[in-house]
């Protein structure tokens, strides 16, 4: 297998990646979505992926049809995307996908963070080289053989294509999302939830000792309710 499915496996792991924000963060994206393409499913498709994840974790279908009406009022505030880079204890870089609409807040919270436990908040630029930006989907496996749809998918961007209890999961660049959404879709094929990762290019292992230093730093930045994201490249 490849770093794509070791980076699921630890992702899946991490108590960061549980469903006590799940909610909150597609409530954010319904919004974003519906800013950017309208809210109709059929005409936007980035819309269509934040509903299919939205049942991925059972958000019930009038949260999600009242969060789109919501997101559809005019007086409705947008969310900004913002990426914040900066390294934990012992150079592990991290890099922190937020979805605010109070940049000055958010920025003050992050960086507090990092100052509290001896890391630092660094430049646009200087962590994110080291994260490869990727695009995810998991499907229904019935019917669908993974090593031929891989075959099938090459040409669309897919790099790596592996099944686990959850379905077939497809791992490709961030910038083969588009391509890849519309094929699944032009062939019946039921995408159970989609998304993007970044997934470090190389680990960095620590102690047990210093990796507790990190995951101090995590756990608060995780907490944060700007925070959709967090990645990392200590080894799991």
């Amino acid at each position: 297998m490849g770093r794509a499915f070791e980076f699921r496996k630890a992702r899946k792991m991490k108590r960061w990646a549980a469903m006590s924000k799940a909610f909150t963060r597609i409530g954010k994206d319904i919004v974003m979505a519906v800013k950017e393409g309208g809210p109709d499913p059929d005409a936007n498709a980035r819309l269509r992926a934040v509903i299919q994840n939205a049942k991925s974790v059972n958000m019930p279908k009038d949260n999600i049809e009242r969060a789109i009406k919501r997101a559809s009022d005019k007086s409705q505030g947008d969310y900004k995307e913002v990426l914040y880079e900066g390294y934990a204890p012992h150079g592990i870089a991290i890099l922190v996908e937020t979805a605010t609409d109070n940049n000055t807040r958010t920025v003050a919270n992050i960086r507090s963070y990092f100052n509290k436990c001896n890391g630092s908040l660094g430049t646009s630029g200087s962590v994110e080289f080291m994260f490869d930006h990727t695009c995810n989907f998991c499907i229904d496996p019935e019917g669908q053989d993974p090593e031929e749809l891989e075959l099938d998918l090459i040409d669309f961007g897919a790099e790596e294509v592996f099944m686990d209890e959850d379905g077939i999961h497809i791992y490709a660049p961030f910038e083969a999302f588009g391509g890849i959404q519309k094929e699944l879709e032009s062939r019946g094929i039921e995408i159970r939830s989609s998304g993007f990762d970044r997934i470090p290019q190389v680990n960095k292992e620590l102690s047990a000792e210093q990796a507790e230093d990190v995951e101090k730093l995590l756990e608060m930045i995780e907490e944060d309710d700007d925070v959709q994201n967090v990645y990392h490249n200590m080894q799991e």
